[in-house]
């Protein structure tokens, strides 16, 4: 029987244990979306987790829309990002970069004023943060299929650079309500083309990202992050069970190494929610490596893992405020509270001045 401190593999990743450290946006690079040196040392400060899945982290400007957050299109953020996995990897630890495009929540600002894209022409609800403060979404347009194409190839060329500054693997950002979400979920997608409408059509985009990125760096260095139920940036669907098991069924024979579920539990979900679980049934389909991530603590985690309901589990926010979570986890100890007001500011106050105990 599995236990969460036990050794495992992410495709060509061996892990040391379990307890993953899940993306968490931080807000702490340039104004330019370039990796600082107080990432350097937060990262390498949480080397302990079985594999660190990076902060979201944009493919081309288009597709990044949140103040101080990093990039992986040029040589600068690329050179900022090559510090962050060099301390990790002297630290003992395993880093994977998450790429992202947040579809038609990136503000016009970002762009130099021009129009956000998404699956339709769509806008989302409420407001992003902008580098002049609190901003309302802007109407999307939809993506045409001309240029489609060029945007799978921005994901393919944001893969090769992250593995040659060194990550150890990649994960496509499918999740949260951004780009490739809002190509899943009916809520967001009115297309009536080949990416639109049937099931089939609605993986689509999905499909051919993962694959154009298993033949830029290899599927064993390739995971995918889904989010298969609540409502999210304004995307949803009204029937997620055959949506997603069919996404986790295609990823399993694209070959994918594993599968990161974000998915809270039963009875407390994070966001609204009129869907049973529906990662069972994925997992099924899936017949892969399977993590899942959510408001785990650590008796839940250790549950899951050990009745095979997953083979690993991502923390996100235990891990802001406790840098050796596995540590803490496995003493049986109860982990410290961040706190909240720090979480997006732009110093060290809870960032990296956590203890490491």
């Amino acid at each position: 029987m599995p236990t969460l401190y036990d050794p495992i593999r992410l495709g060509s990743i061996a892990c040391r244990n379990r307890v993953f450290m899940a993306p968490l946006t931080r807000g702490r690079g340039t104004h330019t979306h370039i990796p600082t040196d107080l990432m350097v040392e937060h990262y390498r400060q949480r080397a302990h987790a079985g594999v660190i899945f990076s902060e979201a982290t944009g493919i081309c400007q288009q597709g990044l829309g949140v103040p101080y957050a990093p990039g992986i299109w040029n040589e600068e953020q690329m050179d900022g990002w090559r510090k962050v996995t060099s301390a990790v990897h002297e630290a003992g630890g395993k880093i994977v970069l998450q790429l992202w495009h947040m579809g038609r929540v990136v503000h016009s600002s970002f762009m130099g004023g021009a129009q956000p894209v998404s699956a339709s022409a769509t806008t989302a609800p409420g407001h992003g943060h902008t580098y002049h403060g609190n901003e309302e979404y802007e109407t999307a347009r939809a993506l045409g299929t001309d240029e489609i194409a060029g945007i799978v190839g921005q994901y393919a060329r944001a893969a090769r650079n992250g593995m040659e500054v060194g990550f150890d693997g990649v994960q496509i950002h499918a999740a949260n309500g951004y780009l490739i979400d809002q190509f899943l979920r009916n809520y967001s997608n009115f297309r009536k083309d080949q990416y639109g409408g049937s099931v089939e059509n609605r993986i689509r985009f999905l499909s051919e990202v993962t694959e154009a990125v298993v033949n830029a760096v290899g599927a064993e260095q390739v995971g995918v992050r889904l989010s298969p139920n609540g409502e999210i940036l304004g995307v949803n669907d009204t029937d997620p069970v055959p949506l997603f098991s069919a996404a986790a069924r295609r990823l399993g024979e694209i070959g994918v190494a594993y599968l990161e579920v974000r998915e809270a539990p039963e009875g407390r979900f994070m966001l609204s929610s009129d869907t049973d679980q529906v990662h069972p049934s994925m997992r099924s389909a899936f017949g892969g490596t399977f993590v899942m991530n959510s408001d785990f603590d650590g008796e839940r985690a250790e549950r899951v893992v050990s009745e095979g309901e997953a083979d690993a589990v991502s923390f996100g926010r235990l891990f802001i405020s406790n840098p050796n979570l596995p540590k803490v986890l496995h003493e049986g100890r109860t982990p410290d509270p961040g706190n909240p007001k720090t979480y997006y500011t732009l110093g060290a106050e809870g960032y990296t001045d956590y203890p490491e105990t």
